[in-house]
């Protein structure tokens, strides 16, 4: 749960400093989700991305962040289980 007191695992708020929090209109109702991929790198972040748009309508992320200090990259994008994908 993300709530305005909410820490990640290292003491932080939120998690990654570039990443805005999930707020209530990210899944205002059934079917639509957020999904923060956390990778090794770019690519794979990019490759998990691409598996999900495979499967169900989403708002790509163009660019991967990364938390100083800390292993990998992470990626945000949402997604519509009502939509068809884009294929």
């Amino acid at each position: 749960m993300n709530t305005p007191d909410a820490q990640n695992l290292h003491g932080g708020r939120h998690g990654v400093p570039d990443m805005n929090p999930i707020n209530n209109a990210h899944v205002a109702r059934p079917g639509v989700a957020v999904v923060e991929i956390a990778a090794a790198d770019d690519a794979t972040a990019f490759a998990v991305q691409q598996l999900l748009a495979a499967h169900c309508a989403i708002a790509p992320a163009d660019r991967t962040t990364r938390e100083p200090g800390a292993p990998g990259v992470r990626l945000r994008c949402f997604l519509d289980l009502h939509q068809e994908p884009d294929v």
